[in-house]
């Protein structure tokens, strides 16, 4: 692991934030009232914590073409499929439903898409970890909400 700056994960950083950003002024309505305050507090940390980790290692930068990189493309067919569930989302009529719709066969695809293939690539195992944290209380959040339907 090298510490310097990642533009990869920026790249990543702004796909999941600009959705997520717009969301705050068209979440379904009722949203609020399914929060689980100890899966919140998985995600609030997994959050900050993928943040920072995707910012201060160059490793996830390309270092040239080698077969490893199978995994940064695939996290970038991810991450264009979390973009295109954004979209679908943004067009509907923004229910509960919509939200915790599937795409492609993956369920509640606004919280499993975007988790660890990118630490995969970049061999980083703290960040993988932090996904891991983001992922328990961000796709148990979604899980939840989507039993309550």
């Amino acid at each position: 692991m090298h510490l310097g700056f990642s533009y990869i994960g920026l790249i990543f950083l702004i796909m999941l934030m600009i959705p997520n950003l717009y969301w705050t002024k068209n979440q379904p309505k009722d949203y609020e009232k399914y929060e689980n305050k100890i899966l919140l507090l998985f995600e609030r940390a997994g959050e900050v914590l993928v943040t920072c980790l995707l910012l201060i290692f160059s490793d996830f930068n390309i270092q040239g073409i080698t077969a490893w990189m199978i995994w940064l493309i695939a996290a970038f067919v991810l991450m264009i499929m979390y973009e295109l569930y954004w979209i679908r989302y943004f067009k509907s009529e923004k229910t509960m439903k919509d939200f915790y719709s599937s795409i492609m066969g993956i369920p509640v695809a606004g919280a499993t898409l975007p988790c660890c293939l990118i630490a995969i690539y970049g061999r980083n195992p703290m960040l993988f970890v932090s996904t891991i944290i983001l992922g328990v209380g961000h796709i148990g959040i979604h899980l939840n909400h989507r039993k309550e339907l």
